[in-house]
């Protein structure tokens, strides 16, 4: 279902990315996926660049905090979950072995919302939706196919077991095995070790795209980076890039319809 118009509670519904060169970022992911701007006002004269495909809201970019940007912290894509009350599940986070980075807080009548990071540190917001759902579109080429808990703790996933109610499942992926979140017998989400020595913990962003090697290929000639190129798997076509200031995502080809 490609359209969305509401998210139940432990669904991935949104992603930003905070970078370096806001400028930069937007001229990129245009060029890649194809999104248009629509510039809401932020505190100090920044914008919060909400990216369409059409009409329909599909991720954002912001410039960086001052403290991240003090702190000399990477460009970085978010994830967020819907809650049904981002006070309730916050209340839950220390209990279950997270830290509450952000206490909750109302943006304008878009939502309430706060950051947190779950026992292996990895960072993932809360989102209570207001006037603003989060995408309206998913799962097509150009917008978000996937997000992704990177982690080597096994603590994570019970976790988010604790503080949203999300169920777990596991698949065979060949050779491996993949955990998968549920809400309601639905996959929404997975989690997996990192693949390489000195990946964070993190919550990774996949898009879909309808050519994984002609999207990596442009990649590159406008100045981002193809950390693993496109590969085959038993479920698509994927491959790991960054854009030109660092921030990692991964691409995702869906088979051909038969």
């Amino acid at each position: 279902m490609p359209a969305r118009d509401s998210y139940a509670q432990g669904t991935p519904n949104w992603v930003d990315l905070q970078t370096t060169d806001q400028a930069g970022a937007k001229a990129f992911y245009g060029g890649i996926f194809g999104w248009s701007y629509d510039d809401q006002p932020m505190d100090a004269g920044a914008v919060y660049s909400i990216a369409k495909i059409g009409d329909a809201q599909v991720a954002a970019i912001a410039p960086q905090s001052p403290e991240l940007k003090a702190a000399g912290a990477p460009s970085m894509w978010n994830t967020y979950l819907a809650v049904d009350s981002v006070d309730e599940a916050a209340a839950k986070v220390g209990p279950a072995g997270g830290t509450v980075a952000m206490e909750p807080f109302d943006v304008m009548d878009a939502g309430r919302m706060a950051f947190v990071m779950d026992p292996s540190g990895a960072a993932v917001a809360l989102w209570q939706a207001g006037q603003h759902i989060g995408a309206g579109l998913v799962n097509e080429p150009g917008t978000v196919v996937w997000n992704e808990l990177i982690t080597n703790d096994p603590k994570a996933v019970p976790f988010y077991e604790d503080v949203l109610g999300v169920t777990t499942t596991t698949v065979d992926m060949g050779a491996d095995k993949y955990t998968m979140f549920q809400v309601a017998g639905k996959e929404v989400g997975g989690t997996m070790p990192p693949m390489a020595e000195g990946v964070p913990n993190h919550w990774h962003v996949y898009f879909s795209v309808a050519d994984a090697d002609a999207t990596a290929a442009k990649i590159k000639q406008l100045g981002g980076s193809v950390i693993v190129e496109p590969f085959d798997t038993p479920i698509g076509k994927m491959a790991v890039v960054a854009d030109p200031q660092g921030a990692v995502f991964s691409l995702f080809q869906a088979p051909a319809s038969a």
